[in-house]
């Protein structure tokens, strides 16, 4: 380890990792560096406002920095991620500054004391790790198709607000193997998200059919499953449909691969989002980015919520207007059916989730209560299953 008291100025020439410095640790280590040595209630107080900082960040000050310019949105990242050429400058600049950062890492808190040899109290301390930062750094770079950068290495799952991109950092933690029944279906969607993870032609995917069916269930399990492929999932509200052309334009380079999922998609005949969408899912959206589909979710087959009067309405061209509202759904490459169960499979999605619940009773009495519970709960659905499941466990319906 060089001299700390040189440190601040290297530290300083930061050029392609200079967001580190901006982080809420090391803005507190930085202002510990430029505190002068003689004024030691100064200096103690900022080292002590430092190892705060950290402590609400963990123990480790190198784990923290690791962390930090592994999820970076650096313009080394950004220009690997667009292909453009790094040789030169660049890649020397990169290799010592992750040499500096390395240095960084190994810190300890005995080295910083020696900013403050005439104070003799107490000062906390922390953890270091010792780790080949390089190595790490370019096995991320490698692998960057699945790991992603910046807010996309830490979540999975985002939404939409103010215009931007945020993530949703408690996601609904739905897995593939929790689902019952409706293999056919759901495996249609799999095959497409799978064609989608490795360069294949991957189709927009309508999911319509009755309520309950584990129609969202479906695609939220998808995106938990395929995080560690470079599956991200970006829900769209339908009142946002219009900023889709922004996302496609913001997400183009990035190497990950991305479903905006709407959610429960219906329009009204003169609703102006109708139009965004279908100039949207004109042609296919995985022809304009390859790397992006859209999966939607609707109760209702042609999406557009008809009264009996526009449809016997007085246009002369009616069959070319009817025609018009019942082409959106058509617009999506896979249209696929999730159609309420009949007695046998409603059955079998309860005792399956009787079995993740860890419940036991005899069968004839189980089904028995989930059959009334359906008919008090508007029919039988993977939904209704579930919530009489989780009843039952609570012990509201009595075992």
């Amino acid at each position: 380890m060089n001299d700390i008291t040189q440190l601040y100025a290297r530290l300083s020439s930061l050029a392609i990792f200079r967001n580190l410095l901006k982080s809420p640790v090391m803005e507190k280590f930085m202002a510990l560096l430029s505190c002068p040595g003689d004024n030691v209630p100064a200096a103690v107080n900022r080292y002590s406002d430092f190892v705060s900082e950290l402590y609400r960040n963990g123990q480790d000050f190198g784990s923290y920095i690791l962390n930090f310019i592994l999820e970076d949105e650096n313009s080394y990242m950004l220009a690997k991620c667009a292909g453009t050429a790094t040789e030169g400058p660049m890649e020397e600049a990169l290799e010592r500054e992750l040499d500096l950062i390395q240095e960084l890492c190994s810190i300890t808190s005995d080295d910083v004391r020696t900013l403050l040899p005439d104070y003799d109290g107490f000062l906390p301390g922390w953890n270091t790790s010792a780790f080949d930062l390089k190595t790490i750094y370019h096995d991320r770079i490698a692998n960057i198709h699945k790991k992603g950068y910046g807010i996309f290495a830490q979540y999975h799952m985002f939404c939409i607000n103010d215009g931007k991109i945020v993530p949703i950092k408690h996601p609904d933690p739905q897995r593939l193997d929790q689902l019952s029944d409706y293999e056919m279906e759901r495996n249609k969607v799999i095959r497409n998200t799978e064609a989608l993870l490795t360069g294949g032609p991957a189709s927009n995917v309508l999911l319509y059919g009755d309520a309950g069916t584990g129609k969202s269930s479906t695609i939220k399990a998808i995106a938990n499953a395929y995080r560690d492929q470079g599956l991200r999932m970006i829900e769209v509200k339908k009142n946002q449909l219009y900023q889709i052309p922004d996302i496609i334009e913001t997400l183009s380079n990035n190497p990950l691969k991305f479903i905006l999922f709407i959610d429960d998609l219906s329009f009204t005949s003169n609703d102006d989002d109708f139009a965004a969408l279908k100039a949207i899912l004109e042609g296919s959206i995985s022809g304009k980015s390859s790397n992006l589909v859209i999966y939607a979710t609707s109760n209702r087959r042609h999406l557009i919520k008809e009264t009996m009067t526009e449809r016997s309405g007085d246009e002369l061209h009616l069959n070319d207007t009817m025609q018009e509202l019942m082409s959106l759904s058509a617009r999506f490459g896979l249209i696929i059916t999730y159609q309420r169960p009949d007695k046998k499979v409603y059955c079998n999605i309860v005792r399956n989730l009787a079995r993740q619940y860890g419940i036991v009773m005899d069968d004839d009495l189980l089904i028995q209560k989930a059959e009334a519970h359906a008919i008090r709960a508007n029919g039988r659905s993977p939904r209704t299953a579930k919530q009489f499941i989780e009843l039952l466990k609570t012990e509201i319906i009595s075992q």
